[in-house]
């Protein structure tokens, strides 16, 4: 079930009403939640394996998801309810690392078992050994990487004791499957959304009509730049970058960096509209990151839940920046190449990571040579803007591309220096241009928007929120087409 689809837009009407009309009885109303979730997720799969072949069926296969779900949530609390009363150092260890082998058992099997079979296989044959290869016809579940990464977070928590153990066990079943952020983030910490799920539900008109906007702007973003920029160059040129010009496929480079930023932080942005709705609030996962002045600055501004996440649960216990320059190096590549392979199991996933390990610690190792000086007073901060956006859509082609070599005849491509533009129509610019502008409007300009439609009176919010479906309506494509993100 996209978020984009009219499907989404009834499902999330009538599991508001239900839900706000269970306000006043706590053990129902998580009940419900939890069970629309299981069934948002339940029906997302199965509408998945129908068009794979996948064993024991779409019904069985999605079952067995969403089974995934449900038997790790459970393993999970009642891991952290003991941890909080064992003493024993051992014992506590051995608790967390049940919990973190089921994780990475199931990741492992998932999204991993058959690139490293390949892997293998290429290796050898680089020696001259042909071995057969045998690979699981599997769908990956959605949002695997995602609930994953959440539920570690919960179990290291109560085992470093940051945490209190979740108290109900619906609370922390809610944790993890809440609709909102299920398939592709934010990645919810559990100190951030435990203590709402406790707590008797609030969101007074304001704060949903802040939901109701988020909304609208996501499906904007989504369907009028990122789908728009996806079907008409983006696709067309990474699939055969041989019948383009230098100038298209550079073009087709930048519009996939618009492509990638409005359709993902177009769907945190529905996602933490859906959540408001409810009375809940999920992270900031977006910052302009395009006006990043180094990677650096980059990381703090892209995915934040997930940076933030590798920070504090690899990059820190690492040794992060302590015991030398080189250590603290290190520590960074190793953080962005585990990162790249995140998001997907592939070679370029993993160049792309460690493109943007080498950049860190190429800034790291400025700072420590000049000192950390504020790029945001440098005579010259554009240049490091426009330096850092050349620098990350670099990276974006091999996060891309569907081979190492269609990356790398794209980039040849480009390097040849034509500059034929016929497939470069004024619509699909002015997109571009637009989505790229999105970037620097001035805060106080879409805070000033955003709180007129806030204020606005029930009616007119009804007629603007008409009027923008209409407008997303007729630029969207005949079939909604699925979230970047989602197939993480």
């Amino acid at each position: 079930m996209l978020f984009n689809s009219s499907l989404y837009g009834a499902f999330l009407l009538a599991s508001f009403v239900v839900f706000w009309t269970l306000r006043t009885r706590r053990l129902a109303r998580a009940l419900f939640l939890v069970l629309a979730s299981y069934g948002f997720y339940f029906y997302g799969t199965w509408d998945s394996a129908r068009e794979e072949a996948v064993p024991l069926g779409p019904i069985g296969w999605s079952a067995l998801c969403l089974g995934i779900i449900f038997v790790g949530s459970t393993l999970d609390y009642f891991i952290g309810r003991t941890l909080a009363r064992v003493t024993s150092a051992h014992a506590r260890k051995a608790l967390l690392l049940v919990s973190v082998v089921y994780y990475l058992g199931v990741l492992s099997l998932f999204k991993y078992f058959n690139f490293a079979v390949d892997s293998v296989h290429d290796l050898l044959a680089m020696f001259g050994a042909n071995v057969a290869v045998t690979h699981l016809r599997l769908v990956l579940p959605f949002g695997i990487s995602f609930f994953t990464f959440e539920t570690m977070s919960y179990t290291i928590d109560v085992y470093r004791r940051e945490i209190e153990p979740c108290d109900r066990y619906l609370d922390y079943l809610l944790f993890v499957c809440f609709f909102p952020h299920l398939v592709a983030g934010p990645i919810v910490r559990p100190r951030q959304m435990l203590p709402q799920l406790a707590a008797q539900p609030v969101a007074d008109a304001e704060m949903q009509a802040r939901g109701l906007w988020l909304i609208a702007l996501g499906l904007a973003k989504k369907i009028g730049i990122g789908d728009y920029l996806a079907i008409n160059l983006v696709s067309r040129v990474f699939d055969s970058p041989e019948r383009y010009s230098s100038l298209e496929c550079l073009v087709a480079v930048y519009a996939y960096a618009i492509q990638i930023y409005c359709d993902f932080s177009g769907y945190t942005d529905i996602a933490i509209g859906s959540a408001q709705l409810f009375g809940y609030q999920l992270p900031k996962n977006f910052d302009a990151p395009y006006t990043a002045r180094n990677l650096q600055d980059f990381w703090h501004r892209w995915h934040i839940s997930l940076s933030t996440w590798l920070r504090d649960y690899l990059y820190v216990p690492l040794g992060g920046s302590r015991g030398g320059a080189w250590k603290t190096y290190r520590n960074l590549m190793i953080t962005m190449l585990l990162g790249g392979l995140w998001h997907g199991a592939s070679w370029n996933f993993v160049i792309w990571g460690g493109l943007h390990g080498v950049a860190l610690a190429a800034t790291r190792m400025w700072q420590r040579a000049h000192g950390e000086t504020n790029p945001a007073t440098s005579p010259v901060v554009w240049l490091h803007v426009f330096l850092t956006f050349q620098y990350v859509c670099l990276a974006w082609v091999f996060f891309r591309a569907p081979t190492f070599a269609h990356a790398t005849l794209l980039l040849w491509r480009i390097a040849r220096g034509t500059i034929g533009h016929v497939n470069l129509p004024s619509r699909v610019v002015l997109v571009l241009a637009i989505g790229f502008a999105t970037h620097f409007v001035p805060k106080r300009w879409y805070e000033s928007l955003r709180e007129l439609f806030v204020r606005s009176p029930a009616v007119g919010q009804g007629i603007l929120l008409a009027l923008a479906a209409y407008a997303i309506h007729g630029v969207a494509a005949a079939k909604a087409e699925p979230f970047v993100y989602g197939q993480f």
